[in-house]
């Protein structure tokens, strides 16, 4: 990190942070910069606060609590572990510590104070100074792996929760929530107030009692419900699935999921977007989707497949085939066989004579005595 970045360049809300009645609370620690306006308390593991910072309730440390030069506290301070106050700070309440009290000159506490541990009355030096001469000290003694433990502990970013950044200049209530800054709210987060920042990102499952309004692009993430409107001056809007706007939207350009709902008016100077699920459409449509699992199938065959021992049923038939005999056969003459046979046949006297054989037609005045004597030669 360059030494003059500002580490409070952003509203920065972590997830699962709650505004519940009259606190903030938060399961990290809370760093509000210097000439900002808290109205209501603040609960969190270590609490740090810039120079004239006014809070407008009580604050709760479970680890140390750091106020700087013309603090206001409304409330009660209680701290797990040490504290820190710079001078001219004002406790409206009572001073309740745990550990060791560095207090600073002209210090007021309206209610009094108590510290378990070492009470010194003086200006407490800054962190970033202390450390400095700490390591310096370390290092001019030869203990480098000392200093090294010392470095790891301060510097390295392994803490379980992000922390809550006030950037200076903001003003923040249950009303508003202002800053000049980008914001970003977390995700499963509870807050009450309007958000007024450069630009805005809501996270996933978080409700939000207020309206959100910004210079620059707003995000809402998925299942998050806005009780407002949302406003951008120049900027462009993004809501994704699930999502619920129980407001107006207005921006420049809008891209809006399916299954996210809008309860108020749209209002985009630019191009407004319906964004879908692709995978979505796939399933509600169920002609693709038999497409998909099932083959076509190809009716016609394919010659290869068809085998050539098999028989054909009609066949053109030569008339040199020998081998055939036709089902009807036309009788020209007398057939003289089958005559015996039906005579033999007669003198059983059983079977009737079913010959297709049949006298030829007359053709002149002889041919009926002719089958006369036919008849009787038989």
């Amino acid at each position: 990190m360059s030494l003059r970045s500002d580490p409070l360049d952003r509203l920065q809300i972590p997830d699962g942070t709650t505004v519940e009645e009259h606190d903030l609370v938060a399961h990290g620690d809370v760093v509000v910069g210097g000439q900002s306006t808290v109205e209501f308390g603040v609960r969190g593991r270590n609490v740090y606060a810039g120079e004239r910072v006014r809070f407008g309730g009580d604050i709760e440390a479970d680890g140390e609590c750091r106020l700087d030069v013309w603090c206001d506290v409304k409330g009660n301070v209680l701290v797990g572990d040490d504290a820190y106050l710079g001078e001219r700070v004002h406790v409206g309440g009572q001073l309740i510590v745990s550990g060791d009290l560095d207090i600073g000159d002209d210090v007021d506490i309206e209610k009094g104070f108590e510290a378990n541990g070492w009470i010194v009355i003086r200006n407490p030096m800054p962190t970033v100074v202390f450390l400095f001469i700490y390591l310096s000290q370390l290092l001019r003694l030869g203990r480098d792996e000392d200093a090294e433990e010392v470095v790891d502990e301060f510097l390295t970013d392994d803490r379980e929760h992000e922390p809550v950044l006030v950037p200076r200049g903001a003003r923040v209530s249950d009303d508003a929530w202002k800053v000049s800054t980008p914001a970003t709210v977390g995700a499963d987060c509870r807050l009450h107030g309007n958000v007024r920042a450069e630009s805005i990102e809501v996270g996933a499952r978080t409700e939000l009692f207020g309206s959100l309004r910004a210079k620059g692009d707003i995000t809402v993430a998925s299942d998050a419900v806005v009780h407002g409107d949302v406003t951008t001056r120049g900027g462009d809007v993004t809501i994704a699935p699930g999502a619920h706007v129980r407001g107006d939207v207005a921006c420049e350009n809008l891209d809006l999921h399916d299954d996210a709902e809008v309860d108020g008016a749209i209002r985009a100077r630019g191009a407004m977007n319906i964004v879908r699920d692709e995978a979505a459409d796939a399933a509600a449509d169920p002609t693709e989707v038999v497409h998909d699992s099932i083959p076509a199938v190809d009716t016609a065959p394919d010659p290869r497949d068809v085998s050539t021992n098999a028989t054909s049923a009609v066949r053109q038939v030569d008339e040199t085939d020998d081998e055939l005999v036709p089902a009807v056969r036309r009788v020209d003459e007398p057939d003289e066989e089958p005559a015996e046979e039906a005579s033999g046949s007669e003198g059983d006297g059983d079977d009737p004579d079913y010959s297709t054989s049949a006298p030829e037609p007359a053709t002149n005045g002889h041919g009926l005595s002719s089958a006369i004597a036919e008849a009787e030669r038989r």
